[in-house]
């Protein structure tokens, strides 16, 4: 944060404004992420965004309102209500680890549509978002692949050792 900001800190518009886009791009933000940035600046500066009433809105409303910022999709405004609102009940089915979990999970033969995805998360509901941290836990759980070809030494060849 030093290389944007002299005191180490970006908390408003301001701050954002303040930086020049060459000094964005210099700390690793493409030209459209860029504009990304400043779209979100002016909406916060504005109040046409107000971070500080969406814990209040249902999460339909927040998606709709983060959705609007130039840059923000879906699945933006679905992480940001699982891990910065703690909304426990969201399945982002355009979440690419998600889909590759569930399909491991349920041995499909190819990736659940989104539509599938949502009837099998109903049963995970009002936890959907504690289901999906599974998921993704999932992921890491495989074997290596070096682990998966290393022969391993039976119980009692270990112990004669």
């Amino acid at each position: 944060m030093t290389a944007l900001s002299p005191s180490g800190a970006i908390t408003s518009p301001a701050d954002i404004d303040a930086i020049g886009d060459e000094q964005l791009r210099g700390a690793g933000l493409s030209r459209q992420k860029v504009s990304y940035v400043r779209d979100l600046s002016a909406r916060l500066a504005d109040g046409r965004l107000d971070l500080h009433e969406l814990d209040a809105l249902d999460d339909e409303q927040v998606i709709e309102r983060l959705t609007a910022v130039k840059g923000f999709g879906r699945w933006t405004a679905e992480m940001f209500l699982m891990f910065r609102l703690h909304r426990p009940d969201v399945l982002p089915v355009g979440d690419l680890g998600i889909v590759t979990a569930m399909q491991r999970v349920y041995r499909m033969r190819t990736r659940p549509k989104p539509k599938r995805m949502l009837k099998i998360g109903d049963v995970w509901r009002p936890y959907r978002s504690v289901a999906c941290w599974y998921l993704w836990h999932s992921l890491k759980n495989e074997p290596s692949a070096t682990a998966a070809h290393t022969p391993r030494r039976s119980r009692s060849a270990s112990r004669a050792r």
